[in-house]
């Protein structure tokens, strides 16, 4: 499984500006396939920051996801708006809950 745990950083209205577009990105990537979840959400402590979390079957489907129209329309919109994005990639194996 590979993770990709994301965060962007901005000001609270050009996230809000974003908010139709990363809801459109959000619903066609959970169509995809090897998709296994797709979220963003604002930081309960910084509404300036944005939270990415992915899940994906295998890396294969991770790149296909990268070749789609709504990652570029979504690149294209992210290009109009000063947002900083860090991202980290992680090939993962789920485990039981620990405790």
């Amino acid at each position: 499984m590979i993770v990709v745990n994301a965060k962007a950083k901005s000001n609270n209205n050009d996230i809000i500006k974003l908010k139709n577009i990363i809801n459109d990105l959000e619903q066609e990537t959970l169509k995809e396939r090897g998709c296994i979840d797709y979220a963003f959400s604002v930081d309960l402590n910084n509404p300036d920051v944005l939270r990415i979390t992915e899940l994906w079957v295998d890396l294969k489907s991770l790149q296909d996801h990268l070749k789609t129209p709504h990652v570029d329309i979504f690149r294209n919109e992210m290009s109009k708006n000063p947002i900083e994005i860090e991202a980290h990639f992680y090939e993962a194996n789920e485990i039981s809950y620990p405790g």
